[in-house]
């Protein structure tokens, strides 16, 4: 099973993917949205915390994440970062490792498009794994497609046989 992770302080979307049959099917997912006036280190531990539950619900063996792109404001880059590394470290206390891609290859990936738009990465989403619905809210159809972008390249690598 693959946990998929849109990354915020926030507000944070994850999907659980399983991989079996030869075939993508989606787990679950769902979003944590915490609040703007408690302090930074209680956010990033409720958040933390949730992925720790998130190991304890789910099998994950591999876990994704959606990589630090622009932001214009440093602050906020610089706690979004805080917030991945609290969640690598929930991952390496399960012996779980992390993979990470930018907002380029995930489109690409799902979409085959560099420039795809938001709507259409969730249409593909939801083609992917046969729902009937776009999944929402918009961070949980991210941290799924996230975590689709992740067993693609993974299976892309095995087939030419490059193991990292």
């Amino acid at each position: 099973m693959i946990l998929g992770i849109d990354p915020g302080i926030a507000n944070l979307g994850w999907g659980v993917v399983s991989t079996g049959s030869g075939r993508l099917h989606c787990e679950a997912y769902g979003h944590m949205k915490t609040k703007a006036d408690a302090p930074v280190e209680s956010r990033i531990q409720e958040l933390a915390g949730l992925c720790n539950d998130l190991f304890t619900t789910y099998p994950i063996d591999q876990m994704s994440i959606e990589d630090i792109y622009y932001f214009q404001n440093k602050s906020s880059a610089i706690t979004v970062a805080k917030v991945i590394g609290a969640l690598y470290y929930v991952a390496s206390l399960q012996q779980v490792a992390v993979t990470t891609y930018s907002p380029l290859q995930i489109k690409t990936t799902i979409t085959g498009f560099g420039r795809a738009e938001k709507l259409q990465i969730q249409e593909m989403v939801r083609v992917l794994l046969g729902l009937p619905s776009i999944p929402r809210p918009d961070h949980a159809a991210d941290a799924l497609a996230i975590a689709i972008c992740h067993y693609t390249q993974r299976e892309g690598k095995e087939r030419l046989g490059i193991y990292d």
